[in-house]
């Protein structure tokens, strides 16, 4: 299974907005820049994570996103959904019913190679679903020499977007 580029740069802009201060914001700029990726490709994944319900867009001069909900609520299914859909990856269309020697009545059970690939996807998400952006901080943490923290905290300084509230 191949996911595409926007599911890597969704979960790494979800990590970085979950570093911000409550009330906070980042442009879909901001975090393009950071990643060294395509304005206009990541926003439309920003926009597909809002819709969702896991990002929050905040319009005018302070706006930007932010998460709409706490990082251990945010699986990286939730993300992976929001941005490739719901439809399961392998999706059969029985092509035994065509082709010069199809069968010749409907069959009576579930094509075999179509269940086993469901049941590889369950588990696929059943992992994906278990993870959350949390998780993934708490890891990035553990393993961080400092590095990672101060380059992030300085390009925060830079340009996170501080609400009245939150300043």
């Amino acid at each position: 299974m191949k996911l595409g580029d926007g599911v890597e740069q969704a979960i790494h802009s979800v990590t970085m907005l979950s570093c911000l201060q409550p009330g906070s914001t980042l442009s879909a700029a901001a975090l393009a820049e950071f990643h060294g990726v395509s304005t206009s490709y990541l926003l439309k994944h920003l926009q597909a994570m809002s819709g969702a319900g896991l990002l929050e867009a905040v319009p005018g001069p302070k706006g930007g996103y932010r998460l709409a909900r706490l990082p251990a609520k945010i699986s990286l299914l939730d993300i992976v959904l929001a941005v490739e859909g719901p439809e399961p990856a392998f999706r059969c269309n029985e092509i035994r019913l065509r082709g010069p020697n199809p069968y010749t009545c409907k069959p009576k059970t579930l094509c075999t190679i179509n269940v086993a690939m469901l049941k590889a996807e369950q588990a696929y998400r059943a992992e994906l679903r278990r993870v959350t952006i949390a998780d993934i901080m708490e890891d990035l943490s553990a393993k961080d020499d400092g590095s990672i923290s101060a380059r992030t905290s300085a390009f925060l300084a830079v340009n996170e977007r501080k609400s009245a509230a939150g300043a």
